[in-house]
């Protein structure tokens, strides 16, 4: 398998075991597989280096993913079949590799003492209710829950794939800094918002990003347009506060809407290396 080929198995891998880890309802499972899932995603990060540095191309296609099981024992086989899959490729010769093969051995004791250690647990995350714990929401509140959630988990994982890329090919230690921020926000979103619609019965993986979007060479417009979508998104945040009669989850939409505000700082700043 090519340098490349390996980048998209390790993409999907990571969206496997994040999304799988939002469908997991025991907290102290679904805190662990996350944390792998970020293991992954730093793997995911090295990975670009060194195909950057090898000047090899790699891009964001992927298969669909079908990962929707009926309990977690049928999560935890699926994600040791699907981490065993990959790990047939690396070249072993490679301290990279070795790290990475390291990591992946130990994920999998993780996953088969799961089977030990806890009971089989039913998923609840594909059975599309749409309710929203035990809270009572009307049908308009829990439509415009829907659209959000759908929408900014989408969102979420495209700016982090588009910062990842942006990030790898900057040499400005200011792009640098500030493109990290940006991810590291966006995952504390995407996995505030897997988590909810998890909870809701309609977690699903956001479709492939175009390559379009992260393979550009105008990036100050493209962070002048970001601003723009994050001012969008304030509005979006404030009117969902309003929609939802909940005061828990309007408090929770308010706390997103004014984190956008210091991701606007951050663009902002970005901007000014770009002048």
């Amino acid at each position: 398998m090519k340098l490349n080929e390996i980048y998209q198995a390790k993409h999907e891998l990571w969206l496997k075991i994040l999304f799988s880890s939002f469908s997991i309802s025991d907290e102290k499972i679904k805190n662990e597989l996350y944390e792998i899932s970020q293991i992954e995603f730093r793997h995911l990060k090295w990975l670009g280096n060194h195909l950057r540095e090898h000047q090899v191309e790699y891009n964001y296609e992927r298969f669909a993913i079908d990962f929707a099981k009926n309990s977690s024992f049928e999560v935890f086989e699926y994600l040791i079949s699907q981490i065993q899959l990959v790990m047939k490729n690396y070249d072993l010769e490679n301290p990279l590799f070795a790290r990475i093969v390291s990591d992946e051995y130990y994920f999998i004791t993780k996953l088969t003492n799961y089977f030990k250690t806890t009971q089989n647990i039913s998923i609840k995350a594909f059975n599309k209710e749409r309710i929203y714990q035990n809270k009572i929401l009307s049908k308009e509140s829990i439509d415009a829950l829907t659209i959000f959630l759908f929408e900014e988990t989408y969102k979420e994982y495209e700016l982090i794939m588009i910062y990842s890329y942006m990030q790898n090919y900057t040499d400005d230690i200011t792009q640098y800094n500030v493109f990290q921020d940006l991810i590291d926000e966006s995952h504390y979103h995407l996995k505030c918002f897997g988590n909810m619609l998890s909870i809701m019965g309609i977690l699903a993986i956001p479709r492939t990003l175009l390559k379009e979007l992260y393979k550009r060479d105008d990036i100050k417009q493209f962070l002048i347009d970001g601003i723009e979508e994050e001012k969008l998104a304030k509005e979006e945040c404030q009117k969902l506060s309003l929609a939802v009669k909940d005061e828990e989850l309007s408090k929770f939409f308010e706390f997103i809407n004014y984190q956008e505000n210091y991701h606007i700082e951050l663009m902002k700043k970005a901007i000014t290396k770009l002048t």
